[in-house]
C-alpha cells in the first residue's frame, strides 16, 4: 500500500506572518478559531484580499497550521490564493501583512486592491488528489 501523496497548501506563511498571526490569536483568547482569508470584488483594480478572525472553520474552508498559526481560507477564494505566500512587513510608517500572489497580474497604485486570475486548473488538480 503506497504512502498518499501530501496535498499542496493553499497558502504559506514566512515566518514573521505565523509568529504575528500567532501572536494575535493568543491575544483574542480561545474563542477565535483563526484569521480567515478571503477575496472580494472592489477597489480600483478590481479584488481586494479580506481578513477577518473566525470563531470556526466552515466545512468547506481550507485550514492552513503553521508554527502555531492557523489561517482559514474560503472556498471560493481557494482559485486565487493558490501557491500564495503571506508575509508580515514592518517598516518606519506601518505594519502589515503583505500576499506575494502568482495569480496576481497587477495592482492599484495604492495597493489597496489587485487583479487575480484564476490558478491553472493542473495546479488545482494537485490540490485534489
Amino acid at each position: 500500500m503506497s504512502t498518499p501523496r501530501p496535498r499542496p497548501k493553499v497558502l504559506t506563511l514566512t515566518e514573521a506572518a505565523a509568529q504575528r498571526v500567532k501572536s494575535i490569536m493568543a491575544s483574542k483568547g480561545p474563542a477565535v478559531a483563526g484569521l480567515k482569508i478571503g477575496v472580494k470584488k472592489g477597489g480600483c483594480a478590481g479584488m481586494e484580499y479580506t481578513m477577518d478572525w473566525a470563531e470556526a472553520a466552515g466545512k468547506f474552508d481550507e485550514i492552513v497550521e503553521q508554527d502555531g498559526a492557523r489561517v482559514i481560507i474560503d472556498p471560493q477564494a481557494v482559485l486565487y490564493l493558490l501557491g500564495t505566500e503571506m508575509d508580515y512587513k514592518v517598516d518606519k510608517l506601518s505594519a502589515q501583512f503583505v500576499f506575494n500572489n502568482p495569480n496576481q497580474s497587477s495592482a492599484c497604485g495604492c495597493g489597496e486592491s489587485v487583479n487575480l486570475t484564476p490558478a491553472p486548473k493542473e495546479r488545482l488538480e494537485a490540490l485534489k488528489a
